[in-house]
């Protein structure tokens, strides 16, 4: 199978072509990816070595993706590539639109006239909108939509583009929407690997509000494996929910940071609250256990542990190939250590 991979060179688009090298080493993958403020063409050092193409571009230069669809004849396409910073999106909300519907226009168009079998388009849980703090609610593929930043905005359109296309075209589509992700290759810009780059320098952590908005947090190789699944095993024209099943407030989330780099909890400061800032996500993924039998393999202790250490290395360290043994090589000593406790 040929794969397109839009975005492939940003976080959770990283992460992807490399579990999908690993998972499935026969398939083929290209990168499109226009190498913005989130995207780094040096993440793919690893993969580009084992054969993975890359090309620049914008999704929504219409000219680019058709060339580029008509040289490489694609099987599938998992789409990443967005715009998808919620403070950007409240300072510029027109690029958000320009990329995230516009853009994934283009890509329909190319993948019904080029004959893709299947086109798996990755969304996000901000599309719901929030739930109260003290709600014991969760989003349902079935939720209504109310997304309340422009960047959610932007990608609920871009959603119900996609099924439009499946009800109009006959399009092979699928969707996901996923709850917070975590883990290597995430923008410093974010949360988790700000606070992380912060503490670890003896900075002040800038925490909006009180800190009691709520996330579920997803460890971004869950979400990999999650989003392999619906491709190969998802049924055509239906919308999945990825969560991790991990609920923290964020003040809790930069207690656990700081604490695991031996910080004070005084770096922490209040600052003015983002504007319409979401109080609450939480995702039911009960149909994408049910139908597909994936859960979550991650507690949020050990993914924090692996994201921890992978924003304290010097930059020269960071690569997915080395991360990766590290990875290995811990839980081999972990299973070692428990193999020796128990006498066995």
């Amino acid at each position: 199978m040929k794969v397109l991979v839009t975005g492939g060179a940003g976080f959770i688009g990283t992460n992807y072509v490399y579990f999908h090298l690993e998972a499935r080493p026969q398939d083929e993958i290209v990168v499109l990816d226009a190498l913005t403020y989130s995207g780094h063409r040096e993440n793919l050092a690893d993969a580009e070595k084992k054969g993975v193409k890359f090309a620049l571009g914008r999704i929504e230069d219409e000219k680019n993706v058709r060339e580029l669809f008509e040289r490489e004849s694609f099987d599938a396409v998992v789409h990443f590539a967005a715009e998808s910073h919620v403070d950007r999106s409240i300072k510029d909300p027109g690029v958000f639109i320009e990329t995230n519907v516009m853009g994934t226009r283009v890509l329909l168009d190319a993948a019904k006239d080029f004959g893709v079998k299947r086109f798996h388009h990755i969304s996000t849980d901000e599309v719901y909108g929030d739930l109260g703090l003290g709600s014991t609610e969760k989003f349902t593929e079935n939720s209504q939509l109310k997304p309340s930043s422009p960047y959610s905005a932007s990608k609920a359109a871009s959603d119900h583009l996609v099924l439009a296309y499946y009800r109009t075209f006959g399009l092979a589509v699928t969707v996901s929407r996923c709850s917070n992700n975590y883990g290597p290759y995430q923008s410093t810009e974010n949360f988790i690997p700000l606070f992380v780059s912060k503490a670890f320098l003896g900075e002040n952590l800038p925490l909006y509000g009180k800190g009691e908005n709520v996330r579920d947090w997803l460890f971004v190789r869950d979400h990999c494996e999650a989003i392999l699944t619906i491709l190969e095993r998802g049924k055509i024209g239906e919308v999945y929910n990825i969560g991790g099943n991990e609920e923290r407030m964020n003040i809790d989330v930069a207690k656990i940071i700081v604490n695991a780099l031996n910080k004070p909890e005084s770096l922490i400061k209040f600052v003015e609250d983002r504007k319409g800032h979401d109080e609450r996500y939480a995702i039911d993924f009960s149909k994408l256990q049910s139908e597909l039998g994936w859960s979550p393999k991650t507690s949020f202790e050990e993914g924090m542990q692996e994201t921890i250490d992978w924003y304290t290395l010097s930059s020269y360290e960071r690569s997915y190939s080395s991360w990766r043994n590290r990875v290995k090589a811990r839980s081999a000593d972990k299973s070692h250590k428990q193999t020796s406790a128990t006498g066995l």
